[in-house]
């Protein structure tokens, strides 16, 4: 079976047909107004990625609260924003009725930027400070997570992601690390209790409709003493002990697919996302999605990640024949070979959202591949819009103005 046949397969997620195999991940990109909506910005990226022909996409962490936030313009979903995000679905709609879109619905806990909102966190953590939370601020912003998702169904999304990922308040409470001797912390049934309630409250919230796709992105595994994936509260050993569980006990609760990941944006981002001179990195995400993929019953679909760093037949990564390590040659294999069910795409998205599209038309050649060049995380660092800085000119130029005002940005992962 050749590459451009496996990955553009459709695929059943749930009760739903994916027409093809390709994800665009959440990525934020700071372009809100400021009461969180989207603007002539947020409709460019998406429609642009709808016009891409990608199966599924995944609406960057939309924060369930105003109050604790990682970025100052960025995507809000409380009854505010209700109207402006059903204008926002349907016109995505009228592009390619076709495309699956869930929401990434979120909170940002310590990832919180104090300089506009409330750090908060379930155990203070060297680097980071902020405001302990209590056992009823966190089944308040479990309120919040379940209205957000009838809100996500209410406008025409086609589900949501809880993100448990990447350092957010999700991963946070989940985290050995999290040792606290309260309701949501100590043994893994307090800790795991958070996302199995959160689950069974968001499937209250919609219905229990099966049409409804309820799933997670997920860091199996943090790459920090005590992160998700430690075998104990200060331990630097990896054990997947809990985060298996973890997948199986959403899974019989109802989730229908997962997106894997690894990382944390305080401690471990390379993990996140690898960057030009690490592409090797890329390799660690097909043995956790493999892991999920084992552990789950065939339907449940599970999403890989970090294969921007194939790009096409020109890559960094030794050791590997380029026609055999390319992005669509890899993920292709790694769909075959049983890894996973299907590819997502975070930065390649923002260098060519038309990926998906050109490939099914035979234009291969016309695509052009993320150089890691990781100007496009800078940006978001700097509280700016968030766009591909070598090949679209209006990031281009908002780089350089950014560069020319605030001064080179030496350290890229603080």
């Amino acid at each position: 079976m050749d590459y451009k046949e496996t990955l553009m397969k459709p695929i059943m997620i749930g009760n739903r047909k994916c027409e093809n195999r390709f994800f665009a991940q959440s990525m934020e990109c700071v372009d809100s107004d400021l009461e969180g909506n989207p603007t002539e910005l947020t409709y460019q990226r998406y429609e642009n990625l709808y016009k891409g022909n990608f199966g599924l996409v995944d609406l960057e962490a939309i924060t369930v609260t105003n109050e604790s936030r990682a970025r100052k313009t960025q995507l809000e979903i409380m009854p505010r924003n209700e109207k402006a995000l059903e204008k926002f679905i349907r016109r995505l709609k009228e592009v390619n009725p076709k495309v699956l879109i869930v929401f990434q619905l979120t909170h940002a806990g310590e990832i919180s930027e104090p300089e506009f909102s409330r750090r908060v966190t379930v155990k203070q953590m060297h680097g980071l400070e902020g405001d302990l939370l209590t056992e009823e601020e966190v089944e308040h912003i479990m309120d919040q997570f379940e209205l957000a998702a009838k809100i996500t169904q209410n406008v025409g999304a086609d589900g949501v992601d809880m993100k448990l990922c990447h350092g957010y308040l999700g991963s946070q409470i989940l985290r050995p690390y999290n040792d606290r001797n309260w309701k949501y912390g100590g043994s893994w049934e307090n800790r795991s209790r958070f996302a199995y309630d959160l689950m069974e409250r968001i499937q209250r919230a919609t219905n229990y409709d099966k049409n409804f796709l309820i799933g997670s992105k997920m860091s199996m595994w943090e790459g920090f003493p005590g992160g998700c994936g430690s075998a104990g509260p200060d331990s630097p050993l990896m054990d997947m002990t809990e985060s298996i569980d973890l997948i199986k006990g959403l899974e019989a609760r109802g989730a229908q697919y997962f997106v894997e990941s690894l990382g944390n944006v305080h401690s471990s981002m390379a993990f996140m996302e690898a960057l030009k001179d690490e592409p090797y990195l890329s390799y660690l995400h097909m043995y956790f999605a493999n892991l999920m993929k084992q552990n789950l019953k065939p339907e449940t679909v599970v999403i890989g990640s970090h294969f921007s760093s194939f790009r096409g037949k020109k890559n960094k990564l030794l050791s590997v024949d380029p026609e055999k390590s390319s992005l669509f040659a890899m993920g292709s294999r790694c769909i075959e070979d049983g890894m996973m069910d299907m590819v997502g795409l975070g930065r390649q998205s923002f260098a060519d959202p038309l990926t998906p599209l050109k490939l099914k038309e035979g234009r291969e050649s016309e695509i052009k591949y993320c150089t890691q060049c990781m100007n496009c995380e800078e940006l978001m660092i700097r509280q700016q819009p968030v766009g591909c800085v070598a090949y679209n000119k209006k990031y281009t130029e908002l780089f350089r103005e950014v560069r020319k005002t605030m001064g080179k940005l030496t350290e890229l992962h603080t």
